[in-house]
């Protein structure tokens, strides 16, 4: 089997790798109800996809977190000083809304796992798509790998990472003779009929903190945020991390799901890059 990856340079719109996320996964459902009948011949499984980029500055919650609703008055102009927010981003409505120019951040209400986070210049972004039983993922397995992929690369940067009673990668803080945990990735996904979307957000540099201090992520009160570069790993390029989140994930894949014993899953034998185009119209 092939794994494609597809990474976006630079800062790249929130929307738009959404909707090609929303492609790909609605591709892979279309497949699946395809072969059930079994009765007539079908085309070959997509491969699955990881897409990595970084996007611009958006605050993001999950189905945990998501407004009641986002209704909008009759005029369309004042519509986002009127948006539906969850609680936890209230506080922070200035933020979000600019009747006279661009807000300092967009608010996106997804379907994934959690609660509020935020994702933006300075961190890695990894969208996972594709079919667990097909790699021979449970849920929870699914997680763990994206969880142990993510300590993998921090190991190889000389960061210890490792994972609490709370979701996401942590590294650990010594301060005041005890072990404070800081939350260097957020993990968040969304399963459907077993076809995942989202995945990570790993933070790079320091520049997403000062976004952080603005809410409570993940609703884990009193709990920091930090990075590569704040572990004193400094001039890291994203698509560095990228790729090396992408090897470990299949190491990791192939070695626990893949290979030997009672793995049932599929082994990925070949990582290609490939273009948005490409994805969007095969």
């Amino acid at each position: 089997m092939r794994l494609a990856h597809l990474h976006f340079p630079g800062i790249t719109s929130f929307t738009r790798v959404s909707n090609l996320q929303q492609t790909l996964t609605s591709r892979l459902l279309a497949h699946k109800k395809a072969v059930l009948p079994a009765t007539t011949p079908v085309s070959a499984a997509p491969d699955p996809t990881i897409i990595t980029f970084t996007p611009n500055p958006v605050y993001t919650t999950g189905r945990r977190d998501l407004p009641p609703s986002n209704t909008c008055p009759a005029s369309p102009s004042s519509c986002i000083n009127h948006i539906s927010l969850p609680p936890s981003l209230e506080p922070i409505r200035s933020l979000l809304t600019s009747p006279t120019g661009s807000p300092v951040a967009e608010y996106h209400p997804t379907l994934r796992g959690g609660q509020t986070t935020y994702h933006g210049p300075g961190q890695l972004v990894a969208y996972t798509v594709f079919d667990l039983r097909r790699l021979g993922l449970t849920p929870r397995c699914h997680i763990r790998l994206l969880e142990n992929s993510v300590i993998d690369v921090l190991h190889g940067y000389g960061v210890h990472g490792l994972v609490t009673e709370d979701p996401g990668v942590w590294v650990q803080q010594s301060e005041s003779g005890g072990v404070v945990p800081k939350k260097i990735t957020a993990v968040g996904v969304h399963l459907r009929r077993n076809i995942s979307s989202y995945g990570i957000g790993f933070n790079i540099t320091e520049e997403p903190m000062w976004y952080f201090q603005q809410i409570v992520p993940c609703g884990l009160e009193g709990r920091e945020a930090t990075s590569l570069q704040g572990q004193g790993v400094a001039g890291v390029e994203v698509h560095e991390v990228a790729n090396r989140f992408v090897e470990a994930f299949v190491k990791r894949l192939n070695a626990d799901f893949a290979c030997g014993g009672s793995a049932t899953g599929e082994k990925i034998d070949e990582v290609y890059n490939v273009r948005e185009e490409e994805l969007k119209y095969e």
